[in-house]
C-alpha cells in the first residue's frame, strides 16, 4: 500500500519486465518476501443496468484472472452475484452469462508471481483473445510498479466506475493505486489497518487484566510497551515472537519515502526498530523467530508463550486464527473455544497506528472484458451489502466506511477474540492510515532491511556489516539506485 512517490515510468516498467523475463529464462530470480456459493440475490448488480452500460464491443467469453493465492478467488466465488458454478478443482468459475473465469495462481515465493506476471504482460498484445490477462492483483509493497505503467487501465475512464461507486472507500486505498497523472488504476475490497493481538491469559498473568482498554493503556507508547516486555520476561513470557514482528509498526511511521531520485535513505525510525529488536533479542524479550517460519507460527498456538503479535485485518482471520488451533480444520478440528487457544486472543491499538498488506484488483490493458470487469469491481469493492456480508462472515475488514461503521456500532462479536467487536477498533485506525511515504521500491527495501539485520540480531555479524549487506542487496536488486544514506 503506497501513495505518491511515483517515479517508475512506463519505460522503466518495460525494462523491469524485460529483466524479469530474462531472469526467469536463465533460472535467476530476484529475491522476494511473498462448491459454488453465490451471494444473496439482493446484493446482485442489476442485469438491466449492467447491460445498458456495457461497452459497444462484445464481451469475451473467457475472463483470465491472475493471483498469487486463493484469497480473492474465495471472495469472488462466494460473493460475486453472477457466479453460476465453480469447478471441483476450483480452476474455473462459470458465470451466469456463460463467461468462464480461468484462475492462474502463481505463489509469491522468490518473486515467482511477479516474474510470471511480467512475462505474460510483455506478451499481452500478441496473445490470443482468450489467453490475454483481464484482471491481475497486486500487493501494497509493489503496487506502484504496475500502477505507473501502461499495463493497467484507468478504472474510471477505461472501465467505467463512477465517483459515486468509490465514494465510501477509504482514501488511502485509492491513493496507493493512483498514478502520477492522477488516474485511478485499481480498486480493492479490503482495508488493512493494524492492531496488536494479545493472549488474554498472558495479559492476565502479566498485567492482572485482559480487558482491551486496560491492556491498551499499558501498551499505549513504546516506552510502556518496553516496560511490559520486561514484566512479561519476569513472568516467563516473551513479548514478541521474533525479529520482524514490530517492523511494520516502525516502517509505516517514517518521515520520508525510501528512495529519492537514485538515493536510498534509511529513516531513523527504521533504525529504532533495529535498536529495539537487538535489545529484545539480547534480553530474551523475543523468541528469535523469523516472520512466517515454523517457530513463529507455533508461538501463536497452544504451546506459545508470546504476549502478542502485530497483525492487520487479514492476519487475524487468515493466519492467527488457524495457528491458534490445536487440531487444524484440515485434520477435523473446529474453529471453536476449546480447540487450542481459540478465544484466548483480544486486540488493542498498541503503541502506534499502522497498516500491513492489502490486495488491489487491476484491469489489464488489452482486456476484452471491460464490462465484466466493471461489474466485478462494482460488486466486490463498492456494494455496501456485499462488503458488510464479507466482514460478518469472515471477520475481514472491508473497504466501505459506511458498512464498517454500521458493524462497529452494532452488537457484532468475534468468538475468536473472546466476544470482542474488533471492527470498532479497526474503524478507528483505518482513517489514520497515511500513504504519503510509500513508493515503488518498498518491497525490496523492506524485505532487504529485515533479511540483512537477522544476522546482526543473532550476533553473527556486526552492525556495520549488516548495513553493508543491506546496501549490497539493494544495489544488486535495483542497479539504478546508486547510494544508501544512513541516519547519523
Amino acid at each position: 500500500m503506497m501513495k505518491k512517490a511515483r517515479r517508475i515510468t512506463s519505460t522503466v516498467m518495460a525494462l523491469a519486465l524485460m529483466t524479469s523475463v530474462m531472469a526467469t529464462a536463465t533460472g535467476c530470480q530476484n529475491s522476494a518476501p511473498a462448491a459454488s456459493q453465490a451471494a444473496p440475490e439482493s446484493a446482485a448488480v442489476s442485469q438491466d443496468a449492467a447491460s445498458s452500460e456495457a461497452p459497444a464491443a462484445p464481451e469475451g467469453k473467457t475472463l483470465n484472472i491472475w493471483v498469487w493465492n486463493d484469497e480473492f478467488q474465495s471472495r469472488f466465488n462466494a460473493y460475486y452475484p453472477d457466479v453460476q458454478e465453480v469447478a471441483a478443482d476450483k480452476s474455473t468459475t462459470t458465470l451466469k452469462d456463460g463467461t468462464v473465469v480461468k484462475w492462474t495462481i502463481n505463489p509469491n515465493d522468490n518473486n515467482n508471481y511477479q516474474n510470471k506476471l511480467d512475462a505474460a504482460l510483455l506478451n499481452q498484445e500478441s496473445a490470443a483473445a482468450d489467453d490475454k490477462i483481464d484482471i491481475f492483483l497486486v500487493e501494497a509493497d509493489y503496487a506502484l510498479k504496475y500502477v505507473n505503467s501502461d499495463y493497467t487501465l484507468d478504472v474510471k475512464k477505461d472501465i467505467g466506475l463512477a465517483d459515486s461507486d468509490l465514494s465510501n472507500q477509504y482514501k488511502y486505498t485509492q491513493d496507493i493505486v493512483t498514478d502520477k497523472n492522477g488516474a485511478l488504476k485499481g480498486t480493492t475490497w479490503q482495508a488493512t489497518p493494524g492492531l496488536f493481538a494479545y493472549r488474554r491469559s498472558i495479559a492476565k498473568a502479566v498485567l492482572g487484566s485482559d480487558d482491551p482498554a486496560k491492556v491498551q493503556d499499558a501498551l499505549s507508547s513504546w516506552d510502556k510497551f518496553n516496560a511490559v516486555a520486561a514484566q512479561a520476561k519476569a513472568k516467563g513470557y516473551e513479548m514478541l515472537s521474533g525479529f520482524d514482528d514490530s517492523y511494520r509498526t516502525f516502517s509505516n511511521n517514517v518521515s520520508a519515502p525510501w528512495v529519492t531520485d537514485t538515493t536510498v535513505t534509511v529513516d531513523p525510525n527504521i533504525m529504532n526498530w533495529v535498536t529495539q529488536t537487538k535489545d529484545y533479542t539480547t534480553k530474551g524479550y523475543n523468541n528469535k523467530s523469523i516472520l512466517w517460519d515454523n517457530k513463529w507460527q507455533a508461538d501463536q498456538g497452544p504451546s506459545g508463550k508470546v504476549f502478542g503479535f502485530f497483525y492487520s485485518t487479514w492476519g487475524i482471520n487468515f493466519t492467527l486464527e488457524g495457528n491458534s488451533l490445536k487440531t487444524p480444520v484440515a485434520e477435523g478440528g473446529k474453529e471453536e473455544v476449546g480447540n487450542g487457544v481459540y478465544g484466548d486472543y483480544a486486540v488493542c491499538q498498541g503503541p502506534q497506528s499502522y497498516y500491513w498488506g492489502g490486495t488491489w484488483i487491476c484491469a489489464a490493458k488489452g482486456t476484452d472484458n471491460a464490462g465484466t470487469i466493471k461489474k466485478v469491481m462494482t460488486s466486490l469493492t463498492s456494494d455496501s451489502t456485499i462488503m458488510k456480508k464479507i466482514t460478518t462472515d469472515t471477520q475481514d475488514y472491508t473497504n466501505n466506511k459506511a458498512a464498517m461503521e454500521e458493524i462497529a456500532n452494532s452488537d457484532f462479536k468475534s468468538a475468536f477474540l473472546g466476544g470482542q467487536n474488533h471492527i470498532k477498533l479497526f474503524a478507528e485506525v483505518a482513517p489514520k492510515i497515511d500513504m504519503s511515504k510509500a513508493g515503488p521500491y518498498d518491497q525490496g527495501c523492506n524485505e532487504g532491511m529485515q533479511t540483512a539485520f537477522h544476522d546482526y540480531f543473532n550476533g553473527t555479524v556486526s552492525l556495520d556489516q549488516a548495513k553493508a549487506n543491506f546496501e549490497k542487496t539493494i544495489k544488486e536488486k535495483y542497479p539504478e539506485l546508486t547510494e544508501v544514506k544512513w541516519p547519523s
